[in-house]
């Protein structure tokens, strides 16, 4: 019986699993166990490995499991080596198209979970202006998120798209990941008081939620499923949603109760009669337009 400890990432399992492979060791052999301080304690890199070729997989079980290394559940290592124990020396080749077997539900089940914290991540970080680069003049930015597993990394590519005009950092108990403008940078997780207090952006966010807000489309449950009540300490706009909730009633009496305004009448512009008048002649429904 093996025990390898690994640092909980999915590239410190990809090796070890793939030296476990190089020695014909399977699944049924092996303990797996995870520490950050030690990693590799007791693991194969001081093990003279047999030249043999490490059997190739789907790049999709590779997309797979670099999600679920991303859960917390101990299992996770387990059984992402014997679903490749399986695709390889188990010659199992089609083992990823079968929904029913029950190590593919788990890591399925796993991918799902992942997939719904990336999201949440993607929807409810809210960066902080904390000052100015002197010598680039880029603004600089921090947020605090709380995902539930280990997404940072994940989630990372979206930001760096997204924000990639301003310097930002994004902390998390997990692990953070910092743009520059170049380059992404991983540095260890944080306590909730490394990050920034309130500032005036705040203030825009509860602006532009308020204005958004539409009391007729009001669906409580619906709201809290999407936005959970664990995120709304983190979000600004969050102070509002109680005083909203408590407001529509009255306005949507309010909205239903006031005269409807007559329709302005459409702006005088050539080019868009020209084009009305086009259509009108082209329809075979509509008579042609009686000119005064």
């Amino acid at each position: 019986m093996r025990t390898v400890i690994i640092e909980p990432v999915f590239e410190a399992w990809r090796q070890s699993a793939r030296n476990l492979l190089a020695l014909r060791v399977p699944p049924s052999d092996v303990i797996w166990c995870e520490d950050v301080q030690e990693p590799t304690l007791f693991g194969l890199e001081n093990e003279i490995l047999p030249r043999v070729v490490v059997p190739n997989v789907p790049s999709a079980f590779l997309d797979m499991a670099r999600s679920v290394a991303a859960h917390t559940d101990a299992r996770r290592w387990s059984i992402l080596y014997r679903v490749l124990w399986r695709l390889t020396h188990g010659e199992e080749r089609h083992l990823l198209a079968i929904s029913t077997d029950s190590d593919m539900r788990q890591v399925q089940q796993w991918c799902k979970a992942i997939g719904r914290d990336i999201h949440k991540m993607h929807a409810f970080v809210r960066f902080r202006l904390v000052g100015n680069d002197e010598t680039t003049g880029r603004e600089q930015f921090v947020a605090w998120f709380e995902p539930e597993y280990r997404i940072v990394r994940l989630s990372a590519g979206f930001f760096e798209k997204r924000f990639a005009g301003m310097d930002w950092s994004i902390l998390t108990p997990h692990e953070c990941v910092h743009w520059d403008g170049s380059a992404l940078h991983f540095t260890p997780g944080v306590s909730r008081s490394a990050a920034p207090d309130d500032d005036a952006l705040d203030d825009l966010w509860r602006t532009y939620y308020r204005s958004i807000f539409n009391p007729a489309r009001l669906k409580v449950k619906a709201m809290q499923a999407e936005m959970p009540k664990k995120y709304w300490k983190n979000l600004p706009e969050a102070s509002l949603i109680a005083e909203l909730i408590a407001e529509s009633g009255g306005r949507v009496e309010k909205m239903l109760t006031t005269e409807s305004r007559p329709a302005k009448p459409a702006p005088k512009n050539a080019y868009l009669d020209s084009l009305r008048k086009m259509n009108e002649l082209d329809s075979p429904f509509l008579p042609p337009t009686q000119e005064p």
